[in-house]
């Protein structure tokens, strides 16, 4: 009998050639696969980037795994041309598609088409890989050939700049905490512009420092939940509003007066958390704030 990755392999390249699964449909996710099958989330993995090999699937950010396109299938280059680079990008393509708790080294190499150990001549470990990987999602940023003049309009640039990354990257956020940040050559650009922007202005150095962790706060607090936002989904098909509504009904709301009154006053489409939407929401007063407290270090 096959293994059970192989069965599972089996089964999606049969729906695949029958047209069962057309290019553009997405693929049952690692996680979905585990469910279904009864089987770890590595073997699920090692299934995935067994078809990615093949060429019938591909990753997209966002999307998750879908069918390749027939025209668009590449065959995969093995261990000739195998580079650093090569390594990161198809670790990125998983983590993008899947998440980063799937990623595996194995899987890695599954997925470029060579041997388990290949991957290792490259990159010592997992670690090193995510840290070489996050580096790369922060180098993704299209900084403008100038920057704005004005301390607020640089800001906010970088903000925006940090957001595309992490909205680009979902797992990004869960690999550079900001107790333990990693000294990332790419992070640093952020962190240099930042303050960069902030000099100058009778600032302390804890002061600035507060405030660059701020900005990164802000983007990161909220990238937090872009991953598992798009895991959940993707694995029960249920929107977050339709998640909510079902759960809303267990709620005693004679208790809650005034929440009570805050949900009555809804427009009729309701409350929708969108997360790009609270970006914007919290990216202005937070702006407003900072100049708040610089013009008062300037009359203290």
């Amino acid at each position: 009998m096959p293994a059970p990755y192989q069965q599972i392999v089996d089964d999606l390249r049969r729906r695949i050639d029958d047209g069962e699964l057309a290019p553009g449909d997405r693929v049952p996710s690692t996680r979905q696969i585990a469910m279904k099958w009864g089987v770890a989330l590595a073997t699920a993995a090692k299934a995935l980037a067994t078809l990615g090999h093949e060429g019938l699937v591909e990753a997209r950010p966002r999307s998750g795994t879908v069918v390749a396109d027939r025209a668009q299938r590449r065959r995969p280059q093995g261990e000739q041309g195998l580079t650093r680079e090569r390594v990161v990008a198809a670790a990125m393509e998983i983590a993008d598609a899947e998440g980063l708790a799937v990623l595996s080294m194995r899987g890695v190499a599954a997925r470029l088409g060579v041997s388990a150990m290949s991957p290792y001549r490259y990159v010592g470990g997992k670690e090193e890989l995510v840290a070489l990987m996050a580096d790369a999602a922060y180098g993704d940023a299209e900084w403008p050939e100038t920057l704005p003049e004005g301390r607020r309009d640089r800001i906010e640039l970088i903000a925006r700049l940090l957001w595309r990354v992490h909205r680009r990257h979902p797992w990004l956020a869960h690999v550079t905490p900001l107790n333990r940040p990693l000294p990332l050559p790419n992070l640093m650009v952020y962190a240099e512009s930042l303050l960069a922007a902030l000099d100058g202005l009778g600032l302390g150095s804890v002061t600035m420092l507060n405030l660059q962790v701020l900005v990164f706060s802000h983007v990161q607090g909220l990238a937090a939940n872009l991953e598992h936002e798009a895991q959940v989904q993707a694995a029960t098909g249920v929107s977050d509003q339709e998640w909510v509504d079902a759960r809303m009904s267990a709620l005693d709301l004679r208790r809650m007066p005034t929440f009570a009154k805050v949900l009555a006053g809804l427009p009729s489409e309701g409350y929708d958390l969108d997360l790009d939407a609270f970006f914007e929401f919290g990216l202005q007063p937070l702006l407003d704030g900072i100049d708040r407290l610089i013009e008062r270090s300037a009359t203290s």
